[in-house]
């Protein structure tokens, strides 16, 4: 079945969705795209053993790694054609857990090959352990911009800190951010207050490499450091950052510092289909070349 998620502003994105098999459980955890919740990820290469099923049927065995992991499942490359509802055993060592594909990337993507799977059958994930024992990673938006000492937006020091210091110490930084085309786009968004009590739920309007757009019910003063969750085009990406301003009462401009390690490829993979689309949407125009008095003639 072709499922045509919408998007702001007439751009629609075409993603391929297969009926999940009415044996699983109803109470399985929710699909990434269905819950903005900020969970734990791991960016890990661990290797398991992948048997494949098709209809009940066993279609194979492969050797595969992880990219990263979380609670619910990780994400694995594959050679084989996997879709959307797909059941895939999953062994490491001696655990052993069923599994849902619940996204695949675009295969004409840099990211093809790639899935993502969460756990419906077995006690434990095979990398409950690695889970428990490692803590989340997060690298500089901007390469080089976190060095020791910095109180640049984005370092461990300047989050949560003086505003007023925040909004201004930008530099080269700075301009090559305003350079980043920015893409009207719907989706979700949760944010967490750093540092804070303060959790908000929003909606994601527009997004670039640097920064984002998000209208929500509630605002937070500018200089607020927040760690986000960016649900879009079925993937998630998590972040560190700042409010940078609020508009009209109803969104927050926020500026990306720090996105969690591994989810740099989500992030562009995400840019590159907006770029596409608006592209698309500019070739669909149409462009008249008859001389205006002819037209009036």
């Amino acid at each position: 079945m072709l499922t045509r998620v919408p998007r702001s502003r007439g751009i629609t994105v075409n993603e391929i969705i297969q009926p999940q098999p009415d044996a699983l459980p109803r109470d399985a955890a929710p699909r990434p795209q269905e819950s903005a919740t900020v969970e734990k990820l791991i960016h890990l290469a661990l290797p398991v053993r992948l048997t494949h099923m098709r209809d009940g049927i066993r279609t194979g065995i492969e050797l595969a790694c992880t990219y990263d992991i979380h609670p619910r499942g990780a994400r694995l490359l594959t050679s084989r054609n996997v879709k959307v509802g797909d059941l895939i055993t999953v062994e490491r060592g001696r655990q052993k857990s069923v599994c849902q594909v619940v996204w695949t990337a675009d295969p004409d993507s840099t990211l093809r090959g790639q899935f993502t799977v969460e756990c419906v059958e077995g006690s434990r994930i095979p990398w409950e352990e690695e889970l428990r024992q490692m803590e989340e990673q997060y690298l500089p938006v901007i390469p080089g911009s976190n060095e020791p000492g910095s109180n640049k937006p984005g370092s461990s020091r300047s989050f949560g800190r003086n505003p007023k210091t925040t909004m201004n110490a930008f530099g080269r930084g700075e301009q090559n951010r305003r350079r980043r085309p920015r893409y009207d786009v719907e989706g979700d968004a949760d944010l967490a207050e750093i540092g804070g009590g303060s959790r908000l739920d929003g909606r994601l309007e527009q997004i670039s490499e640097y920064g984002c757009l998000v209208s929500a019910g509630d605002l937070l003063t500018p200089g607020t450091g927040l760690r986000l969750a960016l649900n879009i085009c079925d993937v998630s990406v998590a972040l560190r950052g700042h409010v940078r301003y609020t508009a009209q009462n109803r969104a927050m401009g926020v500026e990306f510092q720090e996105i969690r390690q591994g989810d740099r490829p989500l992030l562009d993979y995400v840019l590159t289909r907006l770029r596409k689309l608006r592209a698309y949407d500019f070739a669909d125009l149409e462009v008249v070349t008859e001389p205006m008095a002819a037209v009036a003639g």
